[in-house]
């Protein structure tokens, strides 16, 4: 794709991201969030229907009377995204719908922060990090962000998701809001999500498309990993074949869900044939009723 077209692309998912944001954010997108921190505001006088627990000593001692400190409400949220682009996500094929997904939803979620004046950053990530953005402000840096996954051409192979985790929680310092957008077809990740989730609210969003469970009726067909280049066969006219398939799949599947129950992480699955604006409002709507 040439420069005029890569430009257009971009104003196109502008423009999509921008309509989207709008259910995005009547679904409660500041108010769906656990544990949004306090901030120190100031010390002033004590009063008597003060929380006695907050008086400042120090400042009482020095002054001779008593005075408590006061807290606000932080004004400012950090949304961080964790995107895989691994092979399997990224490349050609049945994959080309997973990225689509994956640059839309997080279009919409930068655009959505920008809009409640927050912070966005990403990390991108194969087997290795792949780009590291810190985060900030603003309506040009969520249009890098977007330019970024628009134009990404993965150097690594495989899907180290334990690695982009561990990272992302040694460099985010202030608790925020964590989106790992992944087709989570990778392993040994458990312990690192279980740390990050102890201090930031952390959003599983598991990006699929419908072969992954359903096996189509075909002869003998040979399968590549996009990632190891392992191939393997598959004959899909054998329904015992595909039975297996589709029970393993699914097996999977519920293994991530209950080990992200486990450790309190929240989940949600999109499909390629899902709209994904829909989905991700729909999440905050359900999140809203919960609080």
């Amino acid at each position: 794709m040439n420069g005029d077209g890569r430009r257009a692309l971009l104003r196109n998912l502008r423009i999509v991201s921008v309509k989207l944001v709008e259910g995005i954010l009547a679904g409660g997108y500041r108010s769906v969030f656990k544990g949004q921190g306090i901030e120190f505001d100031e010390v002033r006088e004590y009063v008597e229907t003060d929380d006695a627990r907050l008086i400042d000593w120090n400042v009482s001692s020095r002054f001779g009377s008593s005075f408590t400190k006061t807290f606000r409400e932080e004004r400012e949220i950090t949304l961080f995204l964790v995107v895989d682009v691994s092979p399997s996500v990224f490349l050609g094929g049945s994959s080309s719908g997973r990225r689509e997904t994956s640059t839309l939803l997080l279009s919409m979620l930068s655009f959505a922060a920008i809009q409640n004046s927050d912070r966005v950053g990403a990390v991108f990530f194969t087997g290795k990090i792949e780009k590291w953005v810190p985060p900030r402000k603003g309506k040009r840096h969520a249009l890098r962000l977007m330019g970024d996954m628009l134009h990404f051409r993965p150097q690594g192979r495989g899907s180290d998701l334990a690695l982009a985790l561990r990272a992302s929680g040694e460099a985010l310092k202030r608790r925020g809001i964590v989106f790992i957008l992944s087709d989570f077809k990778t392993g040994g990740y458990e312990r690192e999500l279980s740390i990050l989730s102890r201090k930031h609210d952390v959003i599983a969003v598991r990006i699929s498309s419908p072969e992954d469970t359903e096996f189509p009726e075909t002869g003998l067909a040979w399968l590549q990993d996009p990632e190891t280049r392992e191939v393997i066969a598959g004959y899909g006219l054998s329904r015992r074949f595909r039975e297996s398939y589709n029970d393993y799949s699914q097996s999977r599947r519920r293994q991530w869900q209950r080990e992200c129950g486990r450790l309190g992480v929240s989940t949600l699955e999109i499909s390629t044939t899902d709209d994904p604006g829909e989905k991700l409002t729909k999440f905050f709507e359900r999140r809203k009723l919960r609080r």
